[in-house]
């Protein structure tokens, strides 16, 4: 009976010591309990008071100075490019700009050229590209060449293949176009920040020998999330305080997002590219689809997998292809359907309509 009454009170003892109020020591951070800098329990924006202020800087607002309205209202258009020697030479230029995500409102972005996306860069498989980056952000910055195989020296991670570009300075990337498939360029500098703000841009190689049967149309939807708060924009980051409250394609929130018209009988092929730090299940209403290629690389037909629903992980890409076979306007939306509000109102969000036509 003693026994029995010793382990009972010690096994009480225990479980109200793990109950028990944190406190700190050993130079540990203490507990704040009073929610100051709270809302409803929940950390706001650069409220978190953090002893690393590498972190805290990833919270703060995304600010530039002199930051001008953007001047092009489009993202992901096709970038020019120029001759030199065999040589595809492409130019790009980190800068922030006020960039309209929705009708009335408006974020702080870090873009390539002004635009949300960058400027789409498309070539053939086994070209050889140079792409002059030139840094005009207030922050140091990189270019990683996602899936793309490159040379290590060109794969652009900050201090381990090259150093930062720093702002006001001139990196050239050259490297030859290989596999064919669907990829991405973004930021390797900060990405918690400068990738959520804006610098991503797709980059498409294309096959030296042109598809047996190509798509009458071929859309590429890169898919990201951000965060304003009292006109403030923020990196949107999976942690509480820090979540997204307006989600986007090619830059826009619908109703603002584009709507694709199709003719009846067409062959369309869609390429999901997720650059952002959530998943989206994406739905296309009225007609399943095939999965073609994943991360750029072609799916043999016997494995094609047919759906109507493909959940898309950051950094992943799916090209899709299906027949339009019906009239009318068919809703390609996220399923996660909080992602298709803007600011908690619906509709808004990862949508957008496919019109097909006679």
């Amino acid at each position: 009976m003693k026994k029995i009454l010793f382990f009972t009170i010690t096994s009480l003892a225990l479980i109200l010591s793990a109950c028990a109020p944190a406190t700190a020591s050993n130079g540990d951070m203490p507990m704040n309990n009073d929610n100051s800098g709270m809302a409803d329990g929940t950390p706001t924006p650069g409220s978190m008071m953090m002893e690393n202020p590498e972190a805290a800087h990833m919270m703060e607002p995304i600010t530039a100075p002199n930051v001008q309205p953007a001047t092009e209202a489009d993202g992901g258009q096709p970038l020019e490019y120029r001759l030199e020697d065999g040589v595809k030479v492409f130019e790009l230029t980190t800068k922030a700009v006020q960039w309209e995500i929705l009708d009335g409102v408006t974020v702080t972005a870090f873009t390539y050229n002004g635009t949300v996306p960058g400027p789409m860069i498309r070539v053939t498989e086994g070209d050889q590209v140079r792409v002059i980056v030139k840094n005009e952000l207030p922050d140091p910055t990189t270019i990683h060449w996602h899936g793309v195989e490159v040379p290590n020296a060109m794969d652009g991670v900050p201090g381990v293949t090259q150093d930062p570009i720093q702002p006001g300075e001139t990196f050239t990337y050259e490297f030859t176009a290989k596999p064919a498939g669907t990829f991405m360029y973004h930021s390797h500098y900060e990405g918690d920040v400068q990738v959520g703000a804006g610098l991503y841009a797709p980059f498409i190689i294309d096959p030296k020998e042109p598809d047996a049967n190509p798509p009458v149309v071929d859309k590429t939807l890169m898919i990201s999330e951000w965060r304003m708060t009292d006109g403030q924009t923020y990196a949107a980051m999976p942690m509480s305080g820090m979540e997204p409250n307006y989600f986007t394609i090619n830059g826009k929130s619908f109703p603002a997002t584009e709507t694709i018209t199709v003719k009846k009988g067409d062959l369309v092929r869609l390429r999901f590219i997720a650059i952002g730090q959530f998943i989206h299940p994406m739905h296309l209403h009225g007609v399943p689809f095939r999965i073609v290629a994943t991360d750029g690389h072609p799916v043999p037909e016997v494995a094609q997998l047919t759906k109507d629903t493909v959940s898309v992980a950051p950094g992943e890409r799916y090209d899709i292809e299906f027949v339009a076979t019906e009239t009318g306007q068919w809703m390609l939306h996220c399923h996660i359907l909080h992602h298709t509000t803007n600011d908690n109102v619906e509709p808004g969000g990862l949508m957008l309509m496919i019109e097909v036509v006679e």
